[in-house]
């Protein structure tokens, strides 16, 4: 009974951690069968994008650091796209006030709503890493990572080498969280991958509904490509060092394994719990 509670509780907090991607997927498939005469679609869209973070904050579902982050995975993801549409990766075919160079704006918000996620689901779950790695390891990996997706067209893609010194670097990280005051852990990278494919799924159900289409999808609808999973791994990644280094630096941590640690409620130096949020 204990483990069907547990199960339930997890099932509940990750359904409240997932209320503004869901808002998005609600939106796609509104606007696929509803119009509004004179909006276009990815238009309306944004505004609902936009007032949707307006009441996550208003309502205290998202703190204002959690909507900093956010803002900054908006930027991070909305320059990716622009490159992206540009490369011929994918595409956004209807018509829009808001497109910059082929580019809805509230593309950057799919992007922003899984760092909602990561934060949300970090403050409901009291997620706590331990044997986080040294900033000095994590920062050049999250870099390299994010500009592979930009010079992979150039030069090659380094996905599978970047994985492997991905899988090495954090092969004693766990991230810990608690259900109904017991403390449940599993190992880091099992978890990016998690996401990953769940996004996979997300990813899916956002190109049936017509939020973007790859060149394969033009003239009907296919599954995307299981290789996608791949690349959503890493972006989690991403997202997960950014959002855990942000909390690092705000709990005062040092780079290294050797700083002193001037939190007393932080252990481990190498740990990283919700007390930095």
């Amino acid at each position: 009974m204990r483990f069907i509670r547990s199960l339930l509780q997890f099932a509940w907090l990750q359904a409240l951690s997932c209320i503004f991607p869901v808002i998005i997927f609600g939106t796609l498939g509104l606007t696929k069968i509803v119009e509004i005469p004179g909006v276009p679609r990815y238009d309306l869209i944004l505004v609902v994008c936009l007032l949707a973070q307006v009441g996550m904050v208003a309502f205290k579902l998202e703190t204002i650091d959690e909507l900093k982050v956010i803002c900054v995975f908006h930027l991070i993801g909305l320059a990716l796209e622009l490159y992206k549409v540009h490369m011929g990766s994918w595409s956004y075919p209807g018509e829009g006030w808001s497109k910059v160079f082929g580019v809805p704006l509230y593309s950057g918000f799919m992007y922003a709503s899984v760092a909602s996620y990561i934060c949300q689901a970090w403050r409901r779950l009291d997620l706590r890493m331990t044997d986080w790695p040294a900033a000095y390891y994590v920062v050049p990996l999250c870099a390299a990572i994010y500009f592979n997706f930009f010079t992979h067209h150039y030069i090659g893609d380094y996905r599978w080498g970047l994985t492997a010194i991905l899988i090495i670097v954090f092969f004693k990280t766990r991230v810990h969280f608690t259900l109904l005051g017991r403390t449940y852990w599993l190992p880091l990278t099992l978890s990016f991958l998690l996401i990953a494919f769940f996004i996979w799924v997300a990813e899916n159900i956002s190109t049936f509904l017509g939020a973007w289409s790859y060149p394969d999808q033009e003239q009907i609808w296919r599954v995307v490509h299981l290789g996608k999973i791949s690349s959503w791994f890493l972006l989690v990644v991403i997202s997960i060092i950014i959002v855990a280094q942000l909390k690092r630096v705000k709990a005062g941590i040092g780079a290294g394994p050797q700083n002193a640690n001037p939190d007393p409620n932080i252990d481990n130096p190498k740990t990283i719990d919700r007390g930095a949020k």
